[in-house]
């Protein structure tokens, strides 16, 4: 690649997965971004308007132009509401109740930014819970806490082992980062 790439996430899954692209990249983080959406954008298109407000503080901060950020964000979608992060441990076993025993739209949201260009994308994947019981749930919020996961759930952790029946679209975009289709973007539009 002719740029340097910057992960701009916080996400050790997200650095987990480019990692696994033998893409050679660095972190970096500003904290504090202001991530409120308008309440009249459609649910799914949340998580690509979030991905590029974080790419414009990236932005506002000031880039080189050898740089090349990558944002995202990450959203569980179920009949039609979308499940943040859980802000408590009784937020976080009410929000995998809901997903118990149901299919819901997970929708990764990839901002690519240089100081002459930006593109995004979205990728979505539907994921099949089977019914969990409330000592599963309660297990799994006291030992994994999974307070900075959308919809209160990893599932490559003990949760997806045991509640995910089956997944249409991208295993790793359930993670975190579509990074199959990443890696086609970035060969596309910034690999020269």
């Amino acid at each position: 690649m002719n740029c340097k790439i910057i992960l701009a996430s916080n996400s050790p899954r997200r650095r987990e997965l480019l990692k696994g692209l033998d893409i050679d990249f660095e972190v970096r983080v500003i904290h504090g971004i202001n991530e409120t959406y308008p309440h009249d954008i459609p649910v799914h298109d949340i998580p690509r308007y979030l991905a590029n407000l974080k790419a414009d503080a990236y932005v506002k901060e000031g880039i080189s132009d050898d740089e090349l950020i990558i944002t995202a964000d990450t959203a569980v979608l179920i009949d039609g509401l979308l499940l943040e992060k859980p802000a408590n441990r009784q937020q976080a076993i009410e929000m995998l109740k809901t997903l118990s025993g149901r299919k819901h739209t997970v929708i990764t949201a990839v901002t690519m930014t240089t100081k002459e260009k930006r593109n995004d994308f979205s990728v979505a994947s539907t994921v099949h819970f089977d019914t969990l019981s409330e000592d599963e749930i309660i297990r799994y919020v006291n030992k994994y806490q999974p307070f900075d996961k959308a919809g209160a759930y990893g599932i490559q952790e003990w949760i997806g082992y045991i509640g995910v029946k089956g997944i249409e679209g991208s295993f790793y975009n359930v993670m975190g980062l579509p990074v199959q289709r990443l890696y086609r973007e970035l060969q596309k539009n910034f690999i020269t």
